[in-house]
């Protein structure tokens, strides 16, 4: 089974899951949101973690500001993961250095879009899967046609 487990940092992340959530359903990939903390809570962290790999997963990870999250969630797993942090102006993009920015051996991807996190994952999957390597090719069609429409459009 195909699944993607989105992990957020706080409820104040919930928008963005739920981006990601809208695409992987148009994928028809199963996915379930989660919130645990790698700083608060990291004990439930790793619970969540340990649990959810046993279904070859890819976790999407969303923390912004300190995101310990996304490289905590990278070094418990053999499961791929993907850092979606949400970017925030605040900070002038330094607060995506800590996604970025990983140790040795502790690879998450870092793919800022919602939408674009949730179609790496859905790639990922589809490496197994025909069916959603199928959804792909219709999502990347439909993506091109709507282009060549607004080009004809705006050539009147």
């Amino acid at each position: 089974m195909s699944k993607v487990v989105i992990i957020m940092g706080s409820k104040a992340d919930l928008d963005w899951a739920n981006q990601i959530s809208k695409v992987l359903d148009g994928f028809e990939i199963s996915n379930v949101s989660r919130i645990a903390s790698a700083h608060k809570v990291p004990l439930k962290c790793y619970e969540l973690i340990k649990a959810y790999e046993k279904e070859n997963v890819v976790f999407i990870t969303i923390a912004g500001m300190s995101n310990a999250l996304s490289g905590f969630t990278d070094a418990q797993t053999h499961c791929p993961v993907i850092a979606c942090p949400p970017y925030s102006d605040k900070f002038g993009g330094g607060d995506l250095y800590s996604s970025v920015r990983m140790p040795s051996g502790v690879a998450p991807l870092t793919v800022l879009s919602p939408e674009n996190a949730a179609l790496a994952a859905a790639k990922i999957l589809g490496l197994s899967n025909p069916e959603i390597q199928s959804k792909i090719s219709e999502y990347q069609n439909k993506k091109r046609v709507a282009l060549e429409e607004a080009d004809q459009a705006l050539q009147g």
